[in-house]
């Protein structure tokens, strides 16, 4: 992650996010003067990169507005608010996978705010998972946050890992239908029991849906939240497919 920083000269200096903590970057996302420098290439709905400049300090950020959203027969208008609640249903299982993400108005109306990573485009899940054995423990929590937010959309290159190896899961729009609807390139931990540590996380989700999260759904996809963790958290494993339909497509 990367943040711009004014000098005593008044230009932009990068210098790392990591000096800034949560609330901080959380702050200037959520009040920051917000302005557009480009719409990303190959995105479906419009997404932007943009800049959130507050007091010496800028951040750079992805903006995906509810009113460039395409619609789709099986989600709702409000994939934004989706991606909000997966951050915080990060946070809540204590993961942080999920880059810090707020709700808020911009110059094309209300829409989801994610901080950028910096991350080789060139790596993906595949080439990570491949190369950074010391990594899959941050994979295996992002498939279980994928498994009980129900991701349809986990492509390979919705995967990315930082220059301090921290693993980061993007694109979280399409999360969170009622009906099952997991589709994900994270299987090769299929059949593993599912460690102490992060099963806990997992069975408190099924005992109560942290209201952050809920008050972005309905109630019904609120209450299937709470039904996947309760199923993860008896099976003690992580599921495996043996259909192989449960992937997205493309892969990558």
């Amino acid at each position: 992650m990367c943040v711009l920083r004014q000098t005593d000269q008044q230009e932009w200096a990068l210098v790392s996010a990591n000096e800034l903590d949560s609330a901080t970057q959380l702050d200037i996302l959520t009040r920051g003067e917000m302005s557009i420098a480009m719409r990303m290439p190959y995105s479906s709905n419009a997404t932007y990169l943009v800049s959130l400049n507050l007091a010496d300090q800028s951040v750079r950020a992805i903006y995906k507005p509810i009113q460039g959203e395409r619609p789709l027969w099986d989600f709702g208008p409000g994939l934004h608010r989706r991606e909000v609640a997966a951050y915080r249903l990060s946070e809540a299982m204590g993961l942080q996978c999920v880059p810090p993400t707020i709700l808020r108005d911009g110059p094309n109306g209300e829409g989801s705010v994610q901080l950028w990573i910096d991350a080789d485009p060139e790596q993906h899940y595949f080439t990570i998972f491949e190369q950074r054995e010391d990594l899959h423990d941050q994979f295996r929590g992002m498939c279980a946050l994928d498994i009980v937010a129900n991701n349809s959309d986990r492509k390979s290159g919705h995967v990315l890992v930082d220059k301090d190896s921290r693993v980061w899961g993007i694109d979280q729009g399409l999360c969170f239908s009622a009906d099952f609807k997991l589709r994900t390139v994270i299987w090769e931990f299929g059949g593993e029991p599912i460690a102490d540590s992060l099963l806990k996380k997992i069975g408190r989700l099924g005992e109560q849906v942290p209201l952050e999260v809920a008050t972005l759904l309905t109630e019904q996809e609120v209450a299937a939240i709470s039904d996947r963790a309760k199923w993860l958290h008896a099976g003690a494993h992580f599921p495996v497919d043996p259909s192989g339909r449960h992937y997205p497509w493309p892969l990558v």
